[in-house]
C-alpha cells in the first residue's frame, strides 16, 4: 500500500491569511498622504460612466450596476459635479394663461434667469396697469367726454320723446310710460277718458280713436327702437372712449415689455392677448362704489382679483442659481415627484385649480442636465417607471393627474402644454435588477444603452493599497476623524481582504470599511490616542462582531451543554462532521453538523433523508446525485450497484442547500461501506464531481473559525482540524486565534485535491489504486468498499433468484 504524505497537505500559518507589513508603506500616517480623488478599483465602471456622460444621443442613458456600498452614489455625485459645471445652463420654464383655451396653459421657455425676471416684470406691469387705468379714468378728460356723450344722448332722447307726445296729442291721446311700454289714454273734449266713459262714446268717435290708437302705438314702437339705438350708440362711444383712454394709459407699458422680450415670439403673442383682454374687461379695472359696498365680496367671481390672476407668471423651473447643467438626485421618485403635479384647493366646497398651481417634477428640474434615481425606488412606486419611459419615448413631459388616467376620479382639470425634455437619466441598482429589466422590459435596452458595472473587489497590490490609504486619508479629512498610522492602515487593508473573501483582493464595498473607520476613531478617542492604530481597528472589528454574534454564542452554548451532539475525539464508522454557514443577515458564521451514513444491501441507491422530507434545496440534491454517479463509475463497471444507503444531517430542523457537503457525504459513505472508522476531530467541507475531484466552496473562513470555536470550547487535543479544497487556500482570511493554534500544532488545516487524499487523512488508510489487473490493493479503502459491494451484489442476486424459483415451478404445465 502506498501512503500519501499527509504533512504535505497541511497548510502553514502564513498561508492562512494575507498579512500586510506596515513597514512596507512609505508614510507614517494618513496625514502624509494626498487625499484620494475619484474612486478606486472600478476602472471598467469609470470608463463606461465617462463615455455615457460624454455622448449626447437619445437612448444613451446610464444604468450603474453594482452591490450596495461599492461607491456608486458617491462617485456619480463627484463625476456629475465636474461634468455639469462645464455644460450650458438650461432655460427657465414658465407657464402662462391661455386666453383662447383656458384649460390649456401655455409653456414658455426663457434664457437662464429670465423666468423670474419675466414674472417680476409682469407683477410690475399689473400694478402699473391698475394705477394707470384708475388714474386715467378718474381724470376730468374722461369724465367730461363721458358726460358729454350721456348729455347728448339724453337731449336726443328727450327731443324724440317730446315729438312722440306731441304726435299723440294731435291724435287725441296722452302717453304714459309703464314697465311694459307706453300706454295711450284717449282725451275727448279736453278730458281723459276711463274705460266706462270710452265705452259710452259714439261709435263714429270710437272708430276715430281706434284708428289713431294704432298710429300712436306704431309711432311709440318706432321711438323705442330709435332710443335703443341711441343707447347702443352712446355705449359704443363710451366703450371706444374707454379703449382709447386705456390704450393711451397702458399701451406704452405693454410696448416696453414687447421690446424687452422681442426675441421671444410666445411672449409677444401673450402680451398682445393681455392688451386685448384688458380692453374687453375694462370695467373690472375701474373701481366702483357698488363693488365696495357689496355685502358678500368673497362671492364675487370674475372681478379684479380673478382678472389679474390671468396676468401672473408661474415660474416652474428657475435656473438662475444653477451653474452649468442641473444635477438632480430624486430619492422619492413617485409618479408626481417625477413628472410634476397640479394642486387643487377647496373653495366653499368646490375643488378648483388654475395654472399657477402647476408644480414641477424632478424631470422638469433636471431638464438640460442629469437626473439620478435608485432603480428599486422607481420600480416600487406605482406608475413611476411607466411615466419615466413615456418621457424618454416622446421626449416631452406632460403633467397629468394619474387619477384621471386610470379612471379613479373625474374632475375638471388643466391640461398644460407639454414641455420639451432633454435629460440624461442615471439609474443606480444591483445586478439582479439590471438583468431583470434587460430580460423582461423590451424598452429598457433601448433607453439604457450604457451599463457601468461596479465590481465588488479589486486586485491587491502596492498601488491599490496606496490608494486605499489615500481613501482613508480623504475620509479622515472629510469626516474630521483622527488620522490612522501605518499599523492602523495595514489592519484596515487586512480587514478589506477578509470582506473580499480572498487574500489577493480588496473589497470595493467601501461603506463597510467606513463603518470600521468611524468605530476605530471612537476607540482611539477613548484611549486619548493621537492616531488610530492597529489595536483600535482590531477592537472595532471585535466589537462589531460582538454586537451581532449572539445567535452564534447560543449555538456554541448548546454544543457545550451537549444539546447539540458532536464528537471531536476518537474514530467512528459512518459518522463525520460537516461544515455549514449560517447567515442571519448582518452576520454569518460557521457551524459544524454531524452527518451519518447507514449502508445495506438493496437497490434503493443513496437516500438523502433531508431530500425525502423536502428540507434540502435543488443544489444539495444535485450533489447527492453526483455521489451516485461517482460510486457507479468506480465500483459498478462489471456488476450492478446493489446498494441502499441513507444519509442524514443529524439534528437539522431547518432547510439546507448547496453542494459544499457533497465530499463530506461521500467520505462518510465510503467509511460505512469499508467499515473503516473516521477521525471525529477533523471536519470537512468541499464539493465533489463525478470524477472524485474536490471543488471550491464559499464561506471557507467562517466554516473553519466556526469549527475551531467549538473545538476550543470542548478542548483542543492537537489532532483536530479541517479539510478544505485546495482551490480555497487563497480565500482564507482566518483570525489570529486560529492562526496561533495552527502555529502551535493544536489545530490543522488540510488542503486536498481529490477524494483519495481526503479519505486517507480521515481514516489513516490509503484510498487505493488499481493495479494492471484492475484490482485494488488489499486493505485499502477502495478494496474494502469493492468487496462489500461485491458481497451485496452476490447476495442480492441469490436472494432474487431464490424468490423467482417457486414462481417458475407454479407456472410450469405438465408435459
Amino acid at each position: 500500500m502506498i501512503f500519501i504524505n499527509i504533512n504535505n497537505l497541511k497548510l502553514e500559518a502564513k498561508q492562512l491569511r494575507r498579512f500586510v507589513d506596515p513597514l512596507g508603506f512609505e508614510f507614517e500616517t494618513t496625514e502624509d498622504i494626498i487625499p484620494l480623488e475619484g474612486i478606486i478599483g472600478q476602472e471598467r465602471a469609470v470608463k463606461a460612466t465617462e463615455f455615457a456622460l460624454s455622448i449626447k444621443r437619445s437612448g444613451y442613458n446610464l444604468f450603474m450596476s453594482g452591490l450596495t456600498g461599492t461607491g456608486k452614489t458617491r462617485y456619480i455625485k463627484s463625476k456629475l459635479k465636474d461634468f455639469a459645471q462645464k455644460e450650458k445652463t438650461p432655460e427657465d420654464i414658465c407657464y402662462v394663461y391661455n386666453f383662447r383655451k383656458t384649460s390649456h396653459p401655455i409653456c414658455i421657455t426663457l434664457p437662464c434667469g429670465k423666468g423670474q425676471e419675466f414674472k417680476t416684470d409682469m407683477e410690475d406691469l399689473v400694478g402699473d396697469l391698475q394705477e394707470a387705468i384708475t388714474k386715467v379714468f378718474a381724470g376730468d378728460e374722461y369724465e367730461e367726454s363721458k358726460t358729454q356723450f350721456l348729455k347728448d344722448y339724453q337731449n336726443e332722447k328727450q327731443k324724440i320723446i317730446q315729438e312722440l307726445h306731441k304726435f299723440a296729442e294731435e291724435k287725441g291721446f296722452i302717453l304714459k310710460y309703464a314697465n311694459s311700454g307706453y300706454l295711450s289714454i284717449p282725451v275727448h273734449e279736453g278730458k281723459q277718458l276711463n274705460a266706462d266713459e270710452y265705452d259710452n262714446l259714439e261709435p263714429s268717435v270710437k272708430d276715430i280713436f281706434e284708428k289713431n290708437t294704432y298710429e300712436v302705438q306704431e309711432k311709440a314702437l318706432e321711438v323705442v327702437k330709435i332710443i335703443q339705438q341711441l343707447e347702443k350708440n352712446v355705449k359704443e362711444k363710451i366703450k371706444k372712449l374707454q379703449n382709447e383712454m386705456a390704450i393711451f394709459a397702458i399701451g406704452h407699458l405693454i410696448k416696453n415689455l414687447q421690446d424687452k422680450y422681442s426675441k421671444i415670439n410666445r411672449i409677444q403673442t401673450y402680451l398682445k392677448n393681455i392688451q386685448n383682454d384688458i380692453l374687453q374687461n375694462l370695467e373690472d379695472f375701474i373701481d366702483s362704489e357698488e363693488d365696495d359696498k357689496s355685502p358678500f365680496p368673497w362671492l364675487k367671481k370674475g372681478g379684479k382679483e380673478g382678472l389679474l390672476l390671468k396676468y401672473q407668471v408661474n415660474v416652474l423651473v428657475d435656473n438662475s442659481e444653477c451653474k452649468g447643467a442641473p444635477v438632480i438626485f430624486e430619492f422619492n421618485p413617485t409618479y408626481h415627484n417625477l413628472v410634476g403635479r397640479i394642486e387643487y384647493v377647496n373653495e366653499l366646497g368646490a375643488v378648483t385649480t388654475d395654472y399657477t398651481k402647476i408644480k414641477p417634477g424632478a424631470l422638469h428640474k433636471a431638464n438640460g442636465g442629469y437626473l439620478v434615481l435608485q432603480a428599486k425606488d422607481v420600480l416600487t412606486n406605482p406608475f413611476a417607471w411607466e411615466g419615466l419611459k413615456r418621457v424618454l419615448k416622446t421626449q416631452e413631459l406632460t403633467i397629468e393627474d394619474i387619477r384621471e388616467q386610470y379612471g379613479a376620479v373625474s374632475i375638471a382639470s388643466l391640461k398644460p402644454e407639454p414641455t420639451k425634455i432633454d435629460v440624461k437619466i442615471i439609474i443606480l441598482g444591483n445586478p439582479y435588477l439590471y438583468q431583470l429589466l434587460y430580460s423582461q422590459d423590451e424598452d429598457f435596452r433601448k433607453f439604457f444603452k450604457i451599463k457601468a458595472d461596479f465590481d465588488s473587489d479589486m486586485d491587491l497590490n502596492y498601488d491599490s493599497m496606496s490608494k486605499m490609504a489615500a481613501f482613508i486619508s480623504s475620509h479622515c479629512l472629510q469626516e474630521k476623524l483622527k488620522h490612522f498610522d501605518r499599523t492602523g492602515i495595514a489592519k484596515v487593508i487586512e480587514y478589506s481582504t477578509r470582506l473580499a473573501g480572498h487574500q489577493n483582493k480588496l473589497t470595493t464595498r467601501f461603506n463597510e470599511l467606513v463603518e470600521i473607520l468611524y468605530e476605530a476613531d471612537v476607540y482611539a478617542a477613548i484611549d486619548n490616542s493621537q492616531y488610530v492604530t492597529s489595536e483600535h481597528v482590531e477592537r472595532a472589528f471585535r466589537e462589531k462582531k460582538y454586537r451581532s454574534n449572539r445567535y452564534e454564542e447560543k449555538i456554541q452554548e448548546m454544543f457545550e451543554q451537549g444539546k447539540l451532539l458532536i464528537t471531536l475525539e476518537g474514530d467512528i464508522i459512518g459518522q463525520i462532521n460537516g461544515l455549514a454557514v449560517v447567515n442571519i443577515g448582518d452576520y454569518a458564521f460557521g457551524k459544524p453538523n454531524r452527518i451519518t451514513a447507514a449502508t445495506y444491501m438493496g437497490r434503493s441507491g443513496v437516500i438523502n433523508i433531508e431530500r425525502e422530507i423536502d428540507l434540502s434545496g435543488s443544489i444539495h440534491d444535485k450533489g447527492l446525485l453526483i455521489l451516485i454517479g461517482y460510486l457507479g463509475e468506480k465500483f459498478a463497471q462489471d456488476r450492478p450497484l446493489a446498494l441502499s444507503a441513507s444519509l442524514c444531517f443529524e439534528q437539522l430542523y431547518g432547510g439546507i442547500d448547496g453542494d459544499s457537503a457533497s465530499s463530506t457525504e461521500l467520505y462518510v459513505l465510503l467509511s460505512s461501506l469499508a467499515e473503516v472508522p473516521i477521525k471525529q476531530g477533523i471536519a470537512v467541507t468541499g464539493s465533489v464531481n463525478q470524477k472524485g475531484e474536490i471543488q471550491p466552496v464559499g464561506g471557507i473562513t467562517e466554516k473553519i473559525e466556526g469549527f475551531y470555536a467549538i473545538c476550543n470550547l470542548k478542548g483542543l487535543t492537537g489532532d483536530q482540524g479541517v479539510i478544505i479544497p485546495e482551490q480555497n487556500i487563497s480565500d482564507l482570511m482566518l483570525n489570529s486565534e486560529v492562526i496561533e493554534a495552527v502555529e502551535n500544532g493544536k489545530f490543522h488545516i488540510y488542503a486536498v485535491q481529490n477524494i483519495d487524499e481526503g479519505i486517507e487523512i480521515l481514516s489513516g488508510v490509503p484510498a487505493g489504486k488499481k493495479d494492471k489487473q484492475g484490482n485494488y490493493a488489499k486493505g485499502t479503502i477502495y478494496y474494502l468498499v469493492e468487496q462489500k459491494l461485491k458481497k451485496y451484489s452476490k447476495s442480492y442476486i441469490e436472494i432474487k433468484k431464490d424468490s423467482e424459483e417457486p414462481t417458475k415451478e407454479l407456472t410450469e404445465e405438465p408435459s
